[in-house]
């Protein structure tokens, strides 16, 4: 059984490597301070990030996480959002992805649900 190419997820102000794989930006907003030759993307993703209005309800407030998540998975089974995880599972079928977020906790992240939902694909069974 092939083992499907790995996802992290990382700061978009980290230094890049190389060798991680593709570096997927999946926040809407532009980060403060981060110049896009230093950001070193493969993809601006912004239609996967969270709606305007999860994303201000939420304020990575880590109590509101749980409910974020389900909310959020919610979010990307319609419209742009689906079309968007779409084109990220086909990129993450060609190999390593790394999602970037410009969130300080990338634990509580949109981008550690979409790294979720992306294994989580991984561990279904396969017909």
């Amino acid at each position: 059984m092939n083992e499907a190419p790995a996802v992290t997820v990382a700061r978009v102000s980290d230094n890049p490597d190389s060798t991680a794989g593709t570096r997927v930006l999946v926040d809407r907003l532009w980060p403060r301070g981060v110049r896009k030759e230093h950001a070193a993307l493969g993809l601006w993703l912004k239609e996967i990030a969270p709606s305007t209005e999860l994303r201000r309800w939420y304020g990575h407030d880590p109590a509101l996480f749980a409910e974020f998540s389900s909310r959020y998975r919610t979010e990307l089974g319609s419209g742009e959002q689906a079309d968007a995880l779409a084109r990220l599972r086909s990129l993450r079928a060609e190999g390593p992805v790394v999602l970037l977020t410009s969130a300080r906790a990338v634990d509580i992240s949109d981008a550690a649900v979409l790294a979720s939902v992306l294994t989580e694909d991984s561990d279904a069974p396969h017909a």
